[in-house]
């Protein structure tokens, strides 16, 4: 199972629902009368992944900006530290 399926907010609910409707079928499902309903399914799946790992990887990025910050701020500090000796 996907698991933007899980999700509560599925961008892809009609196509999901389209998709089961033709699986309860079983003469289409068996003889791939859903295929073209399951391929444009996984593309809306795949869309909404690619989007939110791009999401994920700006939020990564600022993460990582402020935690070389925070290392850099130590660092700075402690140099400084080090130089008065």
């Amino acid at each position: 199972m996907h698991q933007q399926l899980h999700d509560k907010r599925i961008v892809c609910k009609d196509l999901i629902k389209a998709l089961e409707a033709c699986h309860l079928d079983t003469w289409s499902r068996w003889t791939g009368g859903c295929n073209t309903m399951k391929i444009e399914l996984n593309k809306c799946l795949h869309a909404q992944s690619v989007k939110q790992a791009a999401a994920n990887r700006e939020k990564a990025k600022v993460r990582r900006e402020r935690t070389e910050k925070a290392w850099q701020d130590i660092r700075g500090d402690s140099t400084d530290a080090g130089d008065a000796l």
